[in-house]
């Protein structure tokens, strides 16, 4: 495809695994906002969502929309008002932005205001386009020793530091990792730079356990073969009882019916349980005596607030790898091959990139 100077190519998810590359105008660039020239972005689990069903929850697509919210690029405009960054700087995009003004705001707990705008969340594009204008006090510029890689999937690790946030992880913690996938491997190494020192990751396929352990995992439990429960409370017994054996904070990363449910029995008396994956049915039966009983928390997150800037520390510091999540790259032309990809190979692969 052939673009004119006031156009660029962007991949269009029209229909259930229906991608199309197409010509749209570039956008203007508006008081307080910048311009950047995508170079690569991360297939993220909702991307692949809404390209094999076409909707998560209430969100559902319902006229062409442009997917892609982990992304990064190089700022090629700016609009009145901004100050802090320029043309040419390398930057990462945190991908919602809320009013500002409401309670939610206001408290620091942007992530929950009614009125946020969120990349690739029907009607709101995302970035499988070679140009995106955002608002700019959401758009960070990224350390030169940070790859862009890296740069991108600042997102998915500002949700591990979120939900680490959230559970409240102390030095000296054990905490618990129900699925191996790129939030699980964020949610991990996150808990880790917080101190907690015994790191159990939990998963299906062997080739995503063998990866999270050299990202840090210290003890790896593969579900088909092993009885889960069992090895927890084997590994975290210490000097207790069976009965309040189990981990100090317990993430539950992979969305699955039955991951969710053995969370609440994965957490010690007194443990915390992250509900951090959305599994696809909202209704899920859950044992909230044995719960309450034990006086487990039980606390769910939603995106994050305030997170990129010790995201992107936590990276330039070496205490984070990302560059090793990444396992396969396709080229914007080939985005819907990438969703494709991403969905039916998990067994084989953890972070796919859209290289722009």
């Amino acid at each position: 495809m052939t673009t004119t100077p006031h156009t660029m190519k962007a991949a269009v998810l029209h229909a259930i695994r229906d991608v199309r590359i197409e010509e749209r105008p570039i956008p203007p660039v508006r008081p307080g906002h910048v311009r950047v020239r995508i170079r690569t972005v991360g297939v993220c689990g909702s991307d692949v969502h809404y390209f094999t069903h076409g909707r998560i929850g209430p969100f559902v697509v319902e006229s062409p929309i442009i997917l892609g919210h982990e992304s990064m690029g190089v700022i090629e405009d700016i609009g009145e008002g901004v100050k802090h960054l320029q043309p040419g700087d390398r930057v990462t995009l945190e991908p919602g932005y809320p009013c500002r003004t409401c309670e939610c705001c206001k408290s620091g707990r942007y992530n929950l205001c009614p009125e946020m705008t969120f990349m690739a969340t029907p009607p709101v594009n995302g970035a499988f386009v070679e140009h995106l204008e955002w608002p700019a006090d959401f758009v960070f510029r990224v350390p030169d020793s940070v790859s862009d890689d890296a740069a991108a999937l600042i997102e998915p690790l500002a949700v591990g530091v979120w939900s680490v946030q959230r559970g409240g992880v102390k030095p000296g913690d054990a905490i618990v990792v129900y699925g191996a996938g790129p939030i699980g491997c964020t949610t991990l190494q996150a808990a880790k730079t917080a101190g907690a020192t015994t790191l159990i990751a939990v998963d299906l396929e062997e080739y995503r356990l063998d990866l999270i352990r050299e990202l840090g995992a210290t003890h790896t439990i593969n579900a088909r073969h092993e009885d889960v429960l069992a090895r927890i409370r084997e590994i975290t017994r210490r000097n207790l009882p069976e009965s309040h054996s189990g981990a100090d904070v317990v993430f539950e990363t992979a969305g699955n019916l039955r991951t969710c449910q053995q969370s609440m029995l994965a957490a010690r008396p007194g443990g915390v349980v992250v509900l951090v994956g959305l599994p696809p049915n909202p209704q899920v039966e859950l044992d909230l005596v044995a719960a309450a009983s034990r006086e487990v928390d039980i606390r769910g997150i939603f995106r994050y607030a305030n997170c990129y800037p010790a995201a992107l520390r936590l990276v330039e510091e070496g205490r984070v790898n990302l560059d090793r999540m990444v396992t396969h790259r396709y080229p914007l032309d080939q985005a819907g091959e990438a969703l494709s990809f991403a969905d039916e190979f998990k067994h084989v692969s953890m972070k796919v990139m859209v290289d722009v």
